[in-house]
């Protein structure tokens, strides 16, 4: 059996992100369930805000067919968004909205969302944890067709959940990260 091959998006570029860090976090437990982990940046894949007239005009951009293309070469994808305003960060939602817009000649657009599960997860430096951000990410991929897993991270008090090397250092998020990174495994293998 091939590798299972995870895709990791922070949905935040600001720097000393929680959500980056939960990422980084996130990334290390799946390489030690053995899965080959790619940790992408949506800085690497900057896209105008979306606008049906732009595409029109000049078709999707080549960033929005790249992270499409990133996004279908993995058995599985976990989005890290901080919530803005209850809801997710703009860099996060423009970008699905980009690459919904992707079809390549050989499949249906939004394929890439239906055929591989997502996992999401958020830090917060609230008691919410991002909850009502997670609702709205939730949505969004149900929106695209997307299997989200039914285990998700809401990180509370995010300012105080890591470590000096950057990993959760109380048992109840680790537990927490641990069954999302088991049921994304479990689920992508059986995708596969």
């Amino acid at each position: 059996m091939a590798a299972l091959k995870i895709l990791i998006i922070p949905g935040s570029l600001r720097t000393a992100s929680h959500n980056a860090k939960l990422a980084s976090a996130a990334a290390h437990e799946f390489a030690l369930a053995g899965a080959e982990v790619t940790r992408i940046s949506l800085a690497d894949f900057p896209l105008p805000i979306y606008d049906g007239d732009l595409q029109s005009r000049s078709g999707v951009p080549k960033h929005a067919v790249n992270l499409k293309r990133m996004m279908g070469a993995h058995h599985g994808v976990l989005l890290v968004s901080p919530e803005y305003n209850a809801s997710v960060s703009p860099l996060l939602k423009n970008a699905i909205d980009w690459v919904s817009r992707v079809q390549d000649s050989h499949e249906t657009r939004g394929q890439v969302f239906r055929e591989r599960p997502f996992a999401i997860a958020a830090a917060s430096e609230n008691r919410l944890g991002g909850t009502r951000g997670l609702a709205a990410l939730r949505l969004i991929l149900a929106a695209c067709q997307a299997p989200v897993i039914p285990s998700q991270l809401a990180l509370s008090f995010a300012h105080e959940a890591y470590d000096d090397r950057d990993r959760l250092k109380h048992p109840a998020d680790s537990e927490a990260l641990g069954a999302l990174v088991r049921q994304l495994i479990d689920i992508s293998q059986r995708m596969m």
